[in-house]
């Protein structure tokens, strides 16, 4: 007996009012493009669910992919048969006797209320039937915490039978909410701030600062092996714009004193960052900083570098604990990539003695010393821009050590 449907439920969505059809909308969108590999699929939208027809995919390999898509609340195989009860109880025994759980609980809805039996007892004869046709002796009934909850959803011509309900990834939609542009270090907090992101329904870009020779082609690998995680729990597709950084930072290091390196550093950063957000309809910056983590973390910090630019800077993980940054980069599956062990720019150039209480009138009296805006014009003229989806693979990835 194999599954026909997977039902998907909605969750905060269905707080919406009337925006709840251009959010279900973009769902569907989603998951379509999450899913686009398996060409078998066809879906059906209502009201309140997402159905999707298997027609002979893969379960188990369409499942694990729906568990990343942000908009979803929880999901659940389903076996559609014909509005009898004995085709019922067959399904409910079925899918009883093929899970390892030892006790059990069925929930019923009736759609069809003209049905002779209530759920209460649509409860007690699916169960005493699978009682009767179970190889386990010591199962039993738990209507608390069972290990396997059978739910039934009866209607006039058909009923759906569902195993178990697996949790989706939750949140919006991801470009429901606009876009945002993403800096994306290489290191364990920015990927995990983009998920964040993500999940409040925001699409993103991502925009790498590369510094050869000091930085090398496996930092840049690394960027984009971490966006290739990234996009399943978007829509399927990021684009990634690197920045070609070391003449800026090399003027830096010409002209401003070593412990305002890594300030105005990130002064040029963000500069840059508003540039291609702007050009790419992002509405935000959005970046992995966690408040007194690194000297450009503290408080004095943020508001020396943040003042050069107007566009909103978005910290998903400003007050996170390194370790629970580190715990969520490990559910998302970035943070093996993410330690592996190529620099990027700012740890490179990183500097003995950062300070730690920056001044805005020794940025600017540093950045005078040179036409930085020039620079900035010829990196974002000279970026390269590549889209991350389905068809990307690092061919170099066995030799990444």
């Amino acid at each position: 007996m194999i599954p026909n449907h997977i039902i998907v439920r909605f969750g905060e969505l269905t707080t919406k009012g009337k925006n709840r059809k251009n959010f279900t909308r973009k769902l569907l969108n989603n998951t379509k493009e999450i899913l686009k590999d398996f060409d078998k699929l066809t879906y059906q939208l209502t009201y309140d669910h997402l159905y999707i027809m298997l027609n002979g995919s893969d379960p188990q390999s369409v499942m694990e992919k729906l568990k990343t898509v942000f908009g979803i609340h929880s999901f659940s195989l389903c076996y559609k048969v014909e509005a009898d009860l004995e085709k019922v109880k067959e399904v409910a025994a079925y899918i009883i006797n093929h899970d390892e759980g030892m006790s059990f609980k069925i929930d019923t809805k009736r759609n069809d209320k003209s049905f002779p039996m209530t759920s209460l007892e649509m409860n007690k004869a699916i169960a005493g039937y699978v009682f009767h046709n179970t190889t386990k002796e010591e199962l039993r009934v738990d209507v608390h915490h069972p290990d396997i909850l059978v739910k039934v959803e009866y209607r006039k011509d058909y009923a759906y039978v569902m195993d178990n309900v697996v949790l989706g990834a939750g949140g919006y939609p991801v470009g429901i909410g606009g876009k945002a542009l993403l800096m994306l270090s290489g290191g364990i907090d920015s990927p995990v701030a983009g998920y964040l992101m993500m999940k409040r329904g925001i699409d993103i870009e991502c925009i790498h600062y590369a510094s050869p020779p000091y930085t090398n082609e496996k930092a840049r690998e690394k960027v984009l092996d971490l966006v290739d995680v990234m996009k399943n729990y978007g829509h399927g597709k990021i684009t990634v714009h690197i920045i070609p950084f070391t003449q800026i930072q090399l003027s830096i290091y010409d002209h401003a004193d070593e412990s305002y390196a890594i300030t105005i550093m990130r002064r040029m950063m963000y500069r840059i960052a508003q540039q291609v957000a702007r050009e790419r309809n992002c509405k935000a910056i959005v970046n992995g900083e966690s408040v007194g983590q690194v000297a450009s973390q503290t408080l004095d910090s943020m508001q020396v570098i943040n003042e050069v630019i107007n566009t909103p800077v978005i910290r998903p993980v400003a007050c996170a604990d390194k370790l629970e940054i580190i715990k969520l980069a490990e559910d998302i599956g970035t943070y093996d990539i993410s330690i592996r062990p190529f620099e990027d720019c700012c740890t490179i150039f990183t500097p003995h003695n950062p300070a730690t209480k920056p001044k805005s009138y020794r940025c600017e009296a540093y950045e005078k010393e040179w036409d930085y805006q020039a620079q900035i014009d010829e990196a974002v003229a000279n970026k390269e821009t590549i889209v991350i989806d389905s068809t990307y693979k690092n061919d170099e990835e066995d030799d990444l050590f």
